[in-house]
């Protein structure tokens, strides 16, 4: 191994791999642009004609989730903090129970396009119009980080120009997401993440070759306090212990999956509920997976470079940039092996930035132009689809500029989702299971989160917390070739002298907030949004006369939608379900997609009104 600074550079093989992963990607986009007939109408170009199938979908979730920051930020953590970030296991598969149980029944049923049609049906079109431009606002924020972080990866392993890359990236997404619609965001999806796990594979595999074995890996980790898996300290102000890790992950991540357009988007698209529940759980397989290779390839970086930490010799200039300079650094000998990486990299951003492009155009057609353009033909519409996807495409390049200041890319990222997503996941749960809260209700609550959560993260943003409480773990340069290091580095740190002598004249100069509400764990950002919203519309609804109102039970979360749970239930509940088809209230849970093209407004309407009474004559004796 060679002495870290002196790394290679690109070969033609590595721009070759390249190339033919950005080739195949477009190819499928103008595939999916012509087949079947081509895109025709917006429900073609958002919804691949609702005929989806659990595992290219579940592949696809797979592969949004696994962005560039997952490549990029999660070994990064691991490398620097230890391999605690793999309880996030745990809080996954809370997270995907709780979608495909609570959440994915009301959206599927209902037929909606968009999530926030259900804020209109439950509650008005004022919070419908609220909640559409929140999640236009975070998603663009996100994506330019998603785009941006890429670009660092090849910008560290290859020279090539940061934002030449930006915007090849922002131009690869925009082409193929404007010509296939969401069929080929999926099939692209299902591609690159064979890529992305391929790339990953590369590092971890060779570097275990290098090191001698898993063994050494695992010995380095342990010896190097890398293996701190569990940490029960209730203090909700460390960055990541067992309990913001479960708790605040949790919120964050069913904002994510739950309520979230880009993801619901894709799995409300499947041909049945089943199918759509199977593409979650089928997904949670990949997101194990790819969090295992995330934490091995961490572990792997901390075992080459536990006597000479790149970072701590600026070798490169942020932590972000550590695991491609490991690929470059290990591979280098391979040609096409770090162009497999990059694209690995590469990858996860087209994936998650082809689904946000998709996304932003679904709200805008179904929650902005509908409404307000109802004599517009389904030609029409599908051409319109595809001109915001492409707007969005430039403008999520021009947001990725945003980025470069926000610092380390997955805390930045996650904090997005929790500051906005946080009340969003309130304002949601406030419809699916409070049936007494009223419109009223549910916009003070969102607006009160929204407010607090925007003022912790802010703060957390104008006055980091003090080391105390995300110390990195030891660091060293002693193995390092010391005539590469600036003479005044020291040869061991914890962080960066710039970041402590920065944190050191904040001492002086922060307010009281600034020690305990904005060091809360970023992780809790969505927790704090979350609860608050909830209670304060529970609050607002009551005091407003909320429980007079007279909800449809379609909107709410009911005992049908776990009607496949009876075998554990008491026989009380046979019973019941007997009351409910007498009185003609059993509605019918849509297994198929029989969403009726009647023309008219509000469809979802008209597709519970159908059911309705289908059910009715059956209880009077009626053959329809």
């Amino acid at each position: 191994m060679a002495v870290p600074g002196d790394i290679g550079s690109f070969t033609v093989w590595d721009y070759l791999v390249f190339a033919f992963m950005l080739l195949i990607s477009a190819v499928i986009g103008i595939y999916y642009a012509f087949a079947g007939g081509g895109q025709k109408t917006s429900k073609d170009f958002l919804m691949g004609g609702r005929s989806m199938t659990a595992v290219p979908v579940a592949l696809s979730l797979t592969a949004s989730f696994m962005s560039a920051v997952t490549v990029l930020g999660t070994p990064a953590e691991v490398y620097r903090f230890g391999a605690m970030f793999s309880i996030f296991a745990i809080t996954y598969t809370f997270v995907v129970v709780i979608s495909s149980e609570v959440y994915l029944p009301v959206f599927y049923r209902l037929g909606i396009t968009s999530t926030y049609e259900y804020l209109e049906l439950r509650f008005n079109k004022f919070v419908r119009l609220i909640g559409t431009i929140m999640f236009i606002i975070q998603t663009i924020l996100y994506t330019g980080i998603v785009i941006y972080a890429p670009a660092l990866a090849l910008n560290q392993v290859t020279g090539f120009h940061l934002w030449g890359a930006v915007v090849a990236t922002g131009v690869v997404c925009t082409f193929y997401c404007t010509l296939g619609g969401l069929k080929a965001v999926v099939w692209t999806d299902v591609f690159q993440v064979g890529i992305m796990v391929a790339g990953f594979s590369s590092v971890i595999i060779r570097a275990v070759v290098v090191q001698g074995g898993i063994e050494p890996i695992l010995n380095d980790s342990y010896y190097g306090d890398r293996l701190n898996f569990w940490d029960f300290n209730p203090s909700p102000l460390q960055r990541h212990s067992f309990w913001t890790i479960i708790i605040g992950g949790t919120f964050t991540w069913t904002g994510i999956y739950g309520v979230n357009q880009s993801q619901v988007q894709r799995y409300i698209a499947c041909k049945s509920r089943f199918h759509a529940k199977m593409s979650l759980y089928v997904n949670l397989v990949g997101l194990w997976a790819i969090l295992s290779c995330a934490v091995l390839s961490g572990l792997a970086m901390y075992s080459v470079y536990k006597d000479c930490d790149p970072w701590t010799a600026k070798f490169v200039s942020a932590p972000d940039q550590l695991m491609p300079y490991l690929a470059l650094d290990i591979l280098r000998d391979y040609p096409g092996l770090p162009g497999l990486f990059v694209a690995c990299a590469y990858s996860g951003t087209l994936s998650t930035v082809s689904s946000s492009i998709n996304a932003l155009a679904a709200v805008t057609v179904e929650d902005l132009v509908k409404p307000y353009f109802k004599s517009l033909s389904e030609t029409k519409l599908s051409w319109i689809s595809k001109g915001t996807s492409f707007l969005y495409g430039a403008v999520c390049i021009g947001m990725a500029g945003l980025a470069s200041l926000m610092g380390g890319l997955l805390q930045a990222a996650l904090s997005i989702f929790g500051m906005i997503g946080g009340p969003l996941l309130g304002l949601f749960s406030l419809g699916i299971f409070f049936p007494f809260v009223n419109s009223l209700g549910a916009l003070v609550g969102l607006l009160v989160g929204f407010t607090i959560s925007l003022w912790v993260g802010i703060g957390a943003q104008l006055y980091p917390p003090l080391p105390i409480s995300s110390l990195p773990k030891y660091l060293s340069v002693e193995g390092c070739n010391f005539t590469t290091i600036d003479s005044n580095w020291t040869l061991t740190t914890a962080l960066p002298s710039v970041t402590e002598t920065i944190l050191e004249a904040q001492v002086g100069e922060r307010p009281e907030l600034a020690d305990n509400w904005y060091s809360l764990s970023y992780l809790y950002f969505s927790t704090i949004g979350t609860i608050i919203t909830i209670i304060i519309g529970i609050i607002a609804s009551l005091l407003s006369g909320g429980l007079k109102q007279n909800i449809n039970r379609d909107f709410l979360l009911t005992c049908q939608d776990f009607d496949y749970l009876k075998v554990l239930l008491p026989s009380s509940w046979g019973k019941y379900k007997e009351k409910e088809k007498v009185e003609g209230l059993n509605w019918k849970i849509r297994d198929s997609d029989p969403y009726p093209d009647k023309g008219t407004d509000n469809p979802a309407f008209n597709h519970m009104e159908l059911y309705s009474t289908e059910h009715n004559e059956k209880a009077n004796g009626i053959n329809p």
